[in-house]
């Protein structure tokens, strides 16, 4: 998949941009990397050529046409357009892509789509993330040094008269995706739509702050390993790549928008919004939101809809006739807490929404049950606190005796399959010989009658005996526990109605607190 990016300079030494291309630098801070000598170090492969240049340097060139035209004087002008087209991968293995191959792509393109322009075209064999990706650098002065013909793409003058800039409009960046597109099929190379957005959207500044955030890591965890601590994290998550992987957990349980926004506000302090058809996300801690489009894909409205649509259709197909449960009572929300730490408005708004269902739902569970008297609740919870630890209790005391039963028949059926060979090892001519040959065998008889030995049992059980006996202890468990869970459920069920009440009433005593004013 190849792919094109544009980027722009205000550097008025032309000479850094064929630097850059041809010595090697830093990733990180950009700064040349000197060899022993204190002189910047070749890079290990590359091809370069220059364009419209003449028998001048591509520097040289742009001076003159600067000088000639009277423009690039100021500080804040834009000297040179740099564009990258980087090939996929898998193109130098399955369709034979090399750097030659792709100079000479580049070298077209470069004539096809910015006649006129001084330019370097410059390919290398991989990019920053060492996956291999051959990679076209083309570098322009953005003043046109020749008129050029007129082409479809260009609607003004200033777009092919001599002495006029370079304009990179989203027209132009349009025109040379499909460029792009077109040039990777008549070459058979690898090619996805740059027309779409394709998954999530990753801006340069967010690739390089993952980038130094990975380096600031990886340092952080060699200085643990040598300590001999084990790292917590190896992998670096920008911000976004958090609020991202946030969001698309919520996407992937929620069927309906509102229950979508609501169970990201509550999970993630997460506000969604909606304006003009687009949705917008707000993280906690920040107060201005962050548009789809820059987020991914898969997170603007039409398809966070069909994403929930989809999920509707998977639960039905799951559970096709389940009727729908009950939701389960939460604790009532400390808002004041809250918007002490740190919560914003929109999340004081989501949470007085929600007290008031769940307080709407210990009422009705309180009436149902009859509890309505803090006596009475606490007695139903004494009573279900007590049928819960005995059934508990059985429920320990039954699985204890089956895993007892289970290990007595392991050890029963490894006697009974080598009993024949320690008898047979008492008329054989050579026992140690023997003894040797089937030494896994012995092993594990002699530790049967260990286990035998250390729990007294001189007659061995019958294992039809044991078999029927571990299935009665296996019913009882299954009842006792159902009796256990049931009552664990109702428990606490109760404790959280119980605590709601409680939280309740200490906000309506402050809220009628009147504080006493001093008389003057």
């Amino acid at each position: 998949m190849a792919t094109i990016k544009h980027l722009t300079s205000k550097n008025s030494n032309y000479a850094a941009a064929e630097s850059y291309l041809t010595f090697q630098h830093n990733e990180y801070t950009g700064l040349p990397i000197l060899d022993e000598k204190g002189r910047p170090k070749l890079r290990d492969s590359y091809l370069l050529d220059t364009l419209e240049c003449g028998e001048s340097s591509f520097a040289m060139a742009c001076l003159i046409a600067n000088r000639k035209y009277g423009k690039n004087g100021g500080r804040e002008d834009v000297k040179t357009h740099h564009y990258i087209i980087s090939f996929d991968p898998k193109d130098a293995v399955e369709n034979g892509l090399t750097m030659e191959r792709a100079q000479a792509l580049g070298l077209q393109f470069c004539k096809d789509n910015f006649p006129g322009h001084p330019a370097i075209v410059c390919t290398h064999p991989d990019g920053h993330n060492s996956a291999g990706n051959i990679h076209v650098h083309i570098v322009i002065g953005s003043l046109r040094v020749r008129t050029v013909e007129r082409q479809p793409l260009m609607d003004k003058p200033c777009d092919w008269e001599a002495g006029k800039k370079h304009r990179c409009t989203s027209a132009m960046l349009r025109h040379l995706r499909v460029a792009v597109m077109e040039m990777c099929e008549q070459a058979d190379l690898n090619q996805i739509n740059l027309l779409e957005a394709q998954g999530d959207h990753v801006s340069e500044r967010e690739y390089w702050a993952q980038r130094r955030g990975q380096r600031r890591l990886d340092h952080a965890n060699a200085k643990l390993a040598a300590e001999g601590q084990q790292p917590t994290q190896t992998v670096y998550q920008t911000e976004l790549d958090k609020l991202r992987k946030q969001i698309y957990a919520v996407l992937n349980k929620t069927t309906t928008f509102e229950e979508f926004s609501a169970l990201l506000m509550q999970e993630h302090g997460i506000a969604v919004k909606e304006s003009r058809g687009r949705l917008s996300y707000c993280p906690p801690g920040r107060t201005k939101f962050i548009t789809a489009k820059k987020l991914s894909k898969k997170l603007e409205k039409e398809q966070v809809l069909t994403a929930l649509s989809q999920n509707i259709q998977l639960a039905t197909a799951i559970q096709p006739a389940c009727e729908q449960k009950p939701d389960k009572i939460r604790k009532l929300v400390d808002i004041q807490a809250k918007v002490a730490a740190g919560k914003g408005i929109g999340y004081e708004r989501w949470a007085k929404k929600f007290n008031l269902k769940r307080w709407s739902q210990t009422l009705c569970l309180l009436q149902e049950k009859k509890l309505l008297s803090e006596d009475a609740l606490n007695q139903r919870i004494a009573e279900l606190k007590t049928q819960h630890d005995d059934a508990l209790a059985v429920v320990k005391d039954l699985d204890a005796r089956m895993v007892s039963l289970k290990e007595l028949r392991g050890h029963l059926v490894v006697y009974r399959q080598y009993k024949p060979l320690a008898q047979k090892l008492q008329t054989v001519r050579n026992p140690a010989k023997f003894k040797e040959q089937h030494r896994a065998e012995f092993a594990v008889y002699e530790a049967a009658c260990a286990y035998f030995k250390a729990n007294g049992l001189r007659t061995l059980p019958d294992l039809k005996k044991l078999d029927a006996e571990y299935q009665t202890l296996s019913s009882e468990k299954n009842g006792f526990y159902t009796r256990y869970k049931k009552a664990q459920i109702e428990l606490r069920e109760l404790r959280t109605a119980q605590q709601n009440v409680e939280a309740f009433f200490r906000k309506e005593e402050r809220s009628h607190a009147v504080p006493q004013q001093e008389v003057k």
